[in-house]
């Protein structure tokens, strides 16, 4: 042990005039040299807030924090925002979770990263941008020296996480805190930035604390991890030791609530579920977990699939034309939905899984090919009805507090559809509709009247599913509706979804970059690559057996954890 950063009994609150509002409860721990320390815990764990008390970034008016960050000897809780300039950026570095809104989009990627240089090193402008572009190669980005000129909006969701790495190491800095880093990213390229990171720890024998709500990612990165649980350490240890042989209720909770990849479980367990039950229950409930067998899905596959179609399109293309390019974002895709199946739509950004969904719901418009529904051309259908169609086939987007009008309550929202489609009688009758479905989504009658401010990011994702039911669709498309969600968060989404699925008899595409997520939800898997479907089938045939290159990489990429 050769610790580089001490915390010492940290306390971190944010009052108000009628609570103290506590947030991180009296929690010590360390990070040796040449170490990658994992930090796990979900959303409201205490794990940023932690992470952002050792730079002193913290709001100075609202948090209120005691304790010692020893660093070099020197207590940071004590520094002023003069000292802290010294220490930020220079010797201890933060990647942070969304680079859009950390890069500035009025400045050039480069000349980001060439004023971290300028303002910590005495070298001239040349020689720093020489050595933005060796940062820039070092972290593998393609066309170092284009993209030094490029803003942030002309680059992938990849490259400015790869451009904000750069700008992290770019002082050669003693501590790294990503905090995390790869939530929003491709499965693919999630696993290039934790290699990466790996990497570059290994040449620069740079410290590293690496924070996630996802335990088999760290499996992939760390050396040691730390479980948050409510402001509170609840277990720490050797990544091995805490994955084998967990010993907190909520370590095991966590593991146990991603979908498994081996085997098809008829409920996710939740965090809930096991915390609420004592350790005896617990164990019980561990080896008694209910499977779909192999037998049972191949009943179910063969009633589902002796019925035609529900939807059917033929070679479909949407081509966005500008006057130097088109982009096919969907090349000559064909494929049948069947009523009451889960269809899954995977494929890196970029690859026209969300333009394949928008066209479908005529948010888009075909450039040429065919969506049947019902048996009925719906590719030019007017204004009054692709409106009355709009009935039938439902989103659910993957961020419901943008699609939620900030002004009107819950309930409203939800009752709006069905006044639009002269759903029920009354507004009374409607609005009893509206409780129902509430309760249904696992919200209850007091929810109606508050503000989707005042919900979290899980319940704000039941309140979206509940205003898409409202309508009673036949057909749900749901964008990468779990894909921002803690995993025992999205755990409770997706057995709602399923539950709901199963009792209003409904049909899903279900589009996600999660390959683990979507062989739990789906019946059948579709990858797309460019545009194209690259592989079509059973889902878990494509996974055992992936035919193309492309699938394989997508495969390998999913952390399996140890």
């Amino acid at each position: 042990m050769n610790p580089i950063l001490n915390i010492k009994n940290i306390v971190i609150a944010f009052p108000t005039k009628t609570e103290e509002n506590k947030v991180v409860h009296n929690i010590s721990f360390h990070l040796n040299k040449n170490e990658i320390l994992g930090i796990v815990g979900e959303s409201g764990s205490g794990k940023s807030v932690t992470a952002l008390s050792i730079l002193g970034l913290l709001p100075k008016k609202k948090a209120q924090y005691s304790g010692k960050v020893m660093f070099q000897e020197q207590n940071l809780i004590t520094f002023s925002e003069k000292r802290f300039r010294n220490i930020r950026g220079n010797k201890i570095s933060m990647i942070f979770q969304e680079p859009m809104s950390s890069l500035n989009p009025s400045l050039t990627c480069g000349y980001q990263v060439l004023e971290i240089l300028l303002e910590h090193t005495n070298v001239s402008t040349s020689v720093a941008k020489k050595e933005v572009i060796k940062l820039f190669n070092q972290v593998k980005l393609p066309r170092a020296e284009q993209i030094f000129k490029q803003y942030p909006h002309q680059i992938s969701g990849g490259q400015k996480q790869r451009v904000m790495i750069a700008m992290a190491i770019a002082c050669k800095p003693k501590i790294l805190i990503a905090d995390e880093p790869t939530t929003a990213l491709d499965v693919t390229v999630q696993k290039e930035i934790i290699l990466l990171l790996r990497e570059l720890q290994q040449e620069t024998e740079m410290s590293i604390i690496f924070i996630t709500h996802d335990l088999a990612l760290i499996s992939e990165i760390a050396n040691r991890v730390l479980v948050m649980y409510k402001g509170v350490i609840v277990e720490q240890g050797n990544v091995e030791q805490v994955f084998k042989n967990p010993i907190h209720d909520y370590t095991k909770a966590l593991i146990h609530s991603k979908p498994s990849l081996n085997v098809r479980l008829r409920i996710l367990p939740t965090i809930d579920s096991y915390l609420v039950k004592n350790k005896q229950h617990l164990t019980s409930e561990i080896q008694n977990v209910k499977f779909i067998s192999k037998k049972e899905r191949e009943n179910h596959h063969k009633i589902l699939y002796a019925k035609p179609p529900l939807l059917e399109i033929k070679n479909l293309a949407t081509y966005f034309t500008s006057k130097k390019h088109t982009v096919k974002a969907v090349d000559a895709v064909s494929l049948k939905l069947y009523e009451g199946e889960t269809l899954g739509l995977v494929g890196e950004s970029g690859c026209g899984k969300t333009t394949l969904g928008r066209t479908i719901l005529g948010l888009e418009k075909a450039t040429k090919g065919t969506i049947l529904y019902q048996n009925k051309n719906i590719t030019s259908l007017n204004k009054k009805e692709r409106r009355k169609l709009s009935k039938e086939i439902q989103i659910i987007f993957q961020d419901p507090f943008s699609s939620l009008n900030p002004r009107i309550l819950v309930g409203e929202a939800i009752l709006e559809p069905m006044l639009v489609h002269g759903l029920y009688k009354s507004n009374k009758e409607r609005k009893k509709k509206v409780f129902d479905i509430l309760e249904k989504v696992g919200l209850d009658e007091a929810h109606y009247y508050r503000y989707p401010h005042e919900f979290s990011g899980g319940q704000r994702q039941r309140i979206g599913i509940a205003r898409t039911i409202a309508l009673q669709p036949k057909l749900i498309i749901c964008d990468e509706s779990v894909s921002a969600l803690d995993v025992s968060v999205q755990a409770q989404v997706l057995n709602l979804l399923n539950d709901l699925k199963y009792d209003f008899k409904f049909t899903y595409i279900f589009i996600s970059h999660d390959l683990a997520v979507v062989k739990y939800m789906a019946d059948q898997l579709a990858v797309m690559n460019q545009g194209k479907i690259e592989e079509i089938g059973d889902a878990d045939a494509v996974y055992a057996n992936p035919k193309t290159e492309y699938t394989k990489t997508l495969i390998d990429a999913i952390p399996k954890g140890i």
